[in-house]
């Protein structure tokens, strides 16, 4: 759950630098930052794990 809240938050402010990255050099640097930030967390909402079951697994 904290990793899923985390991973919400790093969404949000990644698209909120995005958004307001300006069109200058220092607006390129926010607008990687915010790509950076978004593919964090993206990866952190992932589910990773023990308890994960394989793709190919069956249900019974």
């Amino acid at each position: 759950m904290f990793r899923r809240t985390i991973g919400a938050v790093l969404l949000t402010a990644g698209v909120l630098l995005m958004w307001f990255a300006p069109e200058s050099p220092a607006g390129v640097a926010l607008l990687a930052a915010g790509i950076v930030l978004e593919a964090i967390g993206l990866r952190l909402e992932r589910v990773d794990g023990p308890a994960r079951k394989p793709p190919d697994a069956m249900e019974h």
